[in-house]
């Protein structure tokens, strides 16, 4: 097997690619991050010093960041879920709503969290609250985008989709989504209904109390 990929389950961006990965049935051999598996994290340093995942290997070569690696998947490795569509024009549509469920969505949630670690000279509800106004903004443009879609950018399940089922299902822990934004709940309960996702999140089951704002008895 010539795939292999390191993160953790717990992980939004590590999920991000497993989505792809199990979209596609695609073959591959997860190596967990994490103090039962020594090698795996001597290997994923000596391969990226920055100690960001995931990562991913296709033989001798590797590649990092979620959304490079969903789209050399579709290049290298590709499956019946075209996840970038091959007009280049529908695909920036696809690259925008992906970065901004990583940028305006994800990230929120990530201040929040690094507050909440005294990673941030910031205190935890503080943070908390400053990412749920990111969040809020996030939220309602989401809300006005959604009218007439299954899925993130229209009819068909995409990268973007891939980036927004792990942002909204840790945002929604965060800042909930509030029922005056039926269209984006509907939609994040599709995410979560969709087996490729549903998939990712039974195996991260386990370490929901690892998360440090608290992980709703939900989902």
């Amino acid at each position: 097997m010539s795939l292999a990929l390191y993160g953790h389950p717990f992980s939004s961006y590590t999920q991000k690619v497993l989505i792809a990965l199990y979209e596609n049935r695609t073959p591959f051999e997860f190596r967990n991050i994490g103090p039962d598996t020594p090698e795996h994290t001597s290997a994923w340093l000596r391969l990226w010093p920055l100690a960001r995942f995931p990562l991913l290997m296709d033989g001798e070569r590797s590649f990092v960041e979620a959304t490079i690696i969903i789209e050399y998947l579709q290049l290298a490795h590709p499956g019946p879920t075209r996840l970038m569509p091959e007009n280049p024009m529908t695909a920036l549509d696809i690259r925008f709503l992906d970065r901004f469920f990583d940028l305006y969505i994800m990230d929120p949630v990530q201040f929040a969290v690094n507050c909440a670690l005294n990673r941030l000279p910031v205190n935890p509800e503080e943070g908390r609250r400053l990412a749920g106004e990111r969040l809020e903004r996030a939220y309602a443009w989401m809300e006005r985008t959604l009218p007439g879609r299954d899925w993130a950018a229209g009819s068909d399940f995409s990268l973007a989709d891939c980036a927004a089922a792990p942002s909204l299902f840790y945002s929604d822990w965060t800042h909930p989504i509030s029922p005056s934004y039926p269209l984006l709940r509907e939609y994040r309960a599709r995410l979560l209904a969709r087996p490729s996702f549903a998939r990712a999140v039974d195996e991260a089951r386990q370490f929901r109390s690892f998360f440090p704002l608290g992980a709703p008895d939900r989902d």
